[in-house]
């Protein structure tokens, strides 16, 4: 059977084109969304030209044309142009009335709202790059002119790529941010310093690589798997005397925890400054 027409309210338009947008889009398109539904501006030819080809969405090089009859507005750019993207389009949306979802780091519903012509209903996500790969999970804020029916909008959209959770005060979006926004990173790091210390202990380089990559992808499907907090699964697999607890000691003797709490405050403090550099 032919689809139906696509209406206002189920028409995405998405400003910005690069990875995490594309993830989106091929999320949304492999869910069943209508590709004809799905509106790109996106700068860049090639970027343009590969969205095109890949999902059969509609490309744009101007965001003006991209948005033109579509119910939500997904604001994939930069923060720094953030402003001045969404001031661009402000006199659009005071007409369309649109949802407007952000995924730019540490710029405020407030601010959105402001940019675009005051009183938008914005919707401030924060997803992870292993949306990439369908296995990310974003968090949410919703101002207060968001409704129910727009709330189900944003999570439908952005559960595409993975796990959504709906935050109540904006406030702790930075700490969002830099748990799971910034989150990959750290996991990465330490992947980096066990291969370090496997060749270091005489371990082959590919062996190594082996080693970690798969003790961390089985340690991460325990955590969402078991059901058991993360304190529990480490005292299953730590024998007293033996060699994880001489490993664990070592790392509580490093300071890790502290370390670990001063990196993610860091990065709350980051996003923080971020917003208030876009005032």
């Amino acid at each position: 059977m032919p689809r139906p027409a696509s209406t206002l309210e189920d028409t995405t338009a998405f400003i910005g084109g690069g990875n995490m947008a594309r993830s989106l889009v091929g999320g949304m398109v492999a869910r069943g969304a209508d590709p004809a539904a799905i509106h790109v501006a996106e700068p860049v030819d090639a970027l343009r030209e590969a969205l095109a080809r890949d999902f059969g969405v509609r490309v744009h090089a101007d965001a003006g044309d991209a948005v033109a009859g579509a119910g939500t507005w997904v604001f994939a750019v930069k923060p720094q142009v953030m402003r001045t993207v969404c001031e661009g389009l402000a006199a659009r949306a005071g007409d369309a009335r649109p949802l407007a979802v952000s995924i730019a780091a540490g710029i405020t519903t407030a601010q959105l709202s402001a940019w675009l012509g005051g009183d938008a209903a914005v919707v401030r996500a924060m997803p992870n790059t292993p949306a990439l790969l369908g296995a990310g999970v974003t968090g949410l804020y919703a101002n207060a002119a968001v409704d129910a029916a727009g709330r189900e909008r944003a999570a439908s959209l952005l559960s595409a790529t993975g796990e959504t959770v709906w935050i109540a005060d904006e406030a702790l979006m930075d700490a969002v941010t830099a748990v799971s926004g910034s989150g990959p990173a750290y996991v990465f790091l330490l992947a980096e310093a066990m291969e370090d210390a496997a060749r270091a202990q005489g371990l082959p380089a590919d062996a190594a690589r082996t080693l970690v990559t798969q003790t961390l992808l089985g340690a991460a499907r325990m955590l969402t798997e078991a059901g058991e907090p993360p304190a529990g699964l480490r005292r299953r697999v730590t024998s007293p005397g033996g060699t994880t607890q001489a490993a664990i000691e070592a790392f509580e003797a490093g300071g890790l925890r502290t370390l670990v709490a001063e990196a993610i405050a860091a990065a709350t403090l980051r996003g923080r400054e971020l917003s208030a550099a876009n005032d």
